[in-house]
């Protein structure tokens, strides 16, 4: 069992070199890689099938947060009314008892410990851009600042899986620089993985 954030962010380092080395060794989709970095967090981390989840759809009805508004108000004004953030990867605390259906929102948002957003490479022809990456961790850090309303907290990472062979394909020095020190600023922790690299900003 994964009883806390300290816990669920070492059952992420324990997984970490399972994540670089797996990552690195195949080109595939965001979702592919996801699905890798779940299952080290499920082999290497120790986590309980229980309190991982992928893609978990989330319903937050009364956002409070400025960067969540400003997407409700992007919608169809029919649509208007709440935010729906789609975590990629959730280590959950075991009192969400295996279910995190979008259904039970307040009990899957109470019980988040670590959320991680993923990033890949994998367009011929074009690198991830900054605006792209920096997308996602504001989206980590208003996610955060939700949950924090409600009396709860979780531990928020942004992983790139930039291991596109190509130098060509992956993010430039200083669209990477950008990303990192946005993610330092907001209190994120970053996880880079590319050929030659695996880091960790806390």
């Amino acid at each position: 069992m994964v009883k806390d954030q300290h816990e669920a962010l070492r059952a992420i380092d324990s997984a970490w070199p399972q994540i670089c080395s797996e990552c690195l060794a195949v080109l595939g989709s965001e979702l592919h890689y996801q699905a890798m970095i779940y299952h080290a967090l499920r082999s290497s981390g120790g986590v309980p099938i229980g309190q991982i989840g992928m893609n978990v759809k989330q319903w937050i009805p009364d956002v409070q947060s400025a960067l969540f508004r400003r997407l409700d108000l992007r919608k169809n004004e029919a649509y208007r009314g709440g935010f729906e953030p789609i975590p990629d990867v959730v280590i959950f605390s075991d009192a969400v008892g295996g279910d995190w259906r979008r259904r039970r929102r307040e009990q899957t948002i109470a019980c988040m410990l670590a959320v991680i957003e993923v990033k890949a490479s994998e367009r011929a022809g074009k690198r991830l851009s900054r605006a792209e990456v920096g997308g996602d961790i504001r989206k980590l850090a208003a996610h955060r600042e939700e949950v924090r309303h409600i009396g709860s907290d979780f531990y928020p990472i942004m992983m790139v899986v930039d291991t596109a062979r190509e130098e060509s394909e992956r993010m430039s020095a200083a669209d990477l620089s950008a990303a990192r020190s946005l993610a330092r600023e907001l209190n994120i922790q970053w996880r880079y993985v590319s050929p030659g690299d695996c880091h960790i900003d806390f």
